[in-house]
């Protein structure tokens, strides 16, 4: 056991000793932040599309187009109405495409000099018009469906007014709108706040920070192994120790360099939450200890990095350089996608069928369950996932243990024979 903490201590400090390593733990957030901040600062400070509505129905709709694009927000496009006569250049629907399309390509200008962004034409009967959008930007948010609600808002005024409705009686009905309110047997007051919802972004984010640092933890660790085989300070090791101890204290050193790392990414973290929502860590913090989700993280990181740690260290062994493990490591990081892409369907459907049975494979356990916490998945399905991936872990365990000195020892290219004669106890000493 000594032995295996000097081994884990000097793991430990030959990361964090380095500038290198506090630095790269602390821009990440950091850069995290500047760059969610630079991006609403770009969207700020991006010009003001210009859009031109043209009504060529006979409904006089332009105006309240205009009037719902203007209460879309600060960012609403600027607005000109274009009002076409009868027999003049925009009279069709044909002619006032053509007219309006070189203000979009910039062959012409408006009168101030400026092209147009977006050109939305309203034709057909009066009382059933239809809505033609040209835009330069293809990827508009929002503006198609902005638009589509105002105009079916105003068609439905427009009937209810040839109804005999008076503006009044029609005024009194748009402010009639029903009351929508959620409501859940698992709120604690009934109707749905946010901070029931927040455990579940909690779990989506614990699931994410699992699958983060599982893989950093693994990856130190693999770069460890194949830069101390390198230089054949590994061999000097294994005359001084035994394999579970070098495994042990190697996998307890990278474990705590993950620790800390975490640990500086939730102050970081904490820090940046607080000067933006003085609550919100509180209510995360709660959230994670009142419903003992901190539980779930403790397992399954665990698990999963006792799991991955073992392969990427037994992995490092057999290979002489960092290129060559990445080689064997790649179909294993495809994988490793997977659960990734299933990690987002945990917040709307986290009892999906599918969800369920990739939580009970191994490498996604950890990820997924962890994902699915907040919505209190069945005791047996955390205890049987549990069970079989410490299981796996423990299978792994054994066949590092028998296999890690031969690949230690070993010299060249990565044989797929060597590693099982080491498993087999038949490895070869080089």
């Amino acid at each position: 056991m000594r032995r295996m903490l000097l081994i884990a201590g000097r793991e430990y400090l030959a990361f964090v000793r380095t500038v290198g390593f506090w630095l790269s733990i602390c821009l990440m957030p950091l850069g995290l932040f500047v760059a969610i901040y630079a991006s609403g600062m770009a969207a700020k400070s991006a010009p003001t599309p210009r859009l031109a509505i043209v009504d060529i129905s006979g409904g006089s709709y332009g105006p309240q187009l205009t009037g719902a694009l203007g209460s879309a927000g600060p960012t609403a496009p600027r607005t000109a109405i274009v009002v076409a006569a009868p027999g003049g250049p925009y009279a069709d629907l044909a002619r006032a495409t053509a007219g309006l399309k070189p203000y979009l390509t910039g062959d012409l200008t408006t009168p101030a000099g400026v092209r147009l962004d977006d050109v939305a034409i309203v034709h057909g009967p009066p009382d059933s018009p239809s809505l033609d959008l040209w835009t330069r930007n293809i990827a508009e948010p929002g503006l198609q469906a902005r638009l589509g609600d105002a105009l079916s808002d105003a068609v439905r005024r427009t009937r209810l007014a040839h109804s005999g409705l008076s503006p009044a009686a029609i005024a009194a009905l748009d402010a009639a709108q029903p009351a929508v309110t959620q409501f859940s047997p698992r709120s604690a007051e009934g109707k749905v706040s946010m901070r029931d919802r927040l455990p579940t972004a909690v779990g989506f984010g614990m699931g994410v920070v699992l699958w983060s640092l599982i893989l950093t933890g693994a990856g130190i660790l693999l770069n460890s192994v194949i830069e101390e085989k390198s230089s054949r300070i590994l061999e000097v090791l294994l005359t001084s120790g035994s394999v579970p101890e070098i495994m042990g204290g190697k996998i307890l050193g990278a474990a705590a360099v993950t620790a800390t790392t975490l640990a500086v990414w939730l102050t970081t973290a904490s820090i940046i939450a607080s000067s933006m929502n003085p609550g919100l860590v509180g209510q995360i913090v709660d959230v994670f200890v009142g419903r003992g989700l901190f539980l779930y993280f403790a397992l399954y990181f665990v698990g999963g990095y006792l799991m991955y740690a073992t392969l990427f260290a037994t992995i490092g062994a057999f290979c002489e350089t960092t290129r060559e493990a990445q080689t064997l490591l790649g179909p294993l990081m495809i994988l490793l996608t997977i659960p990734m892409v299933f990690m987002g369907q945990a917040i709307a459907r986290p009892d999906a069928p599918l969800l369920q049975a990739l939580s009970w494979f191994p490498p996604f356990t950890p990820f997924l369950m962890a994902a699915r916490a907040a919505s209190g998945p069945p005791w047996w399905q955390v205890v049987g996932t549990a069970t079989l991936m410490f299981a796996m872990t423990a299978g792994e365990l054994w066949i590092a243990g028998r296999a890690f000195r031969t690949g230690a020892l070993s010299s060249g290219r990565f044989e797929f024979a060597t590693f099982v004669a080491g498993i087999m106890g038949r490895g070869e000493h080089a």
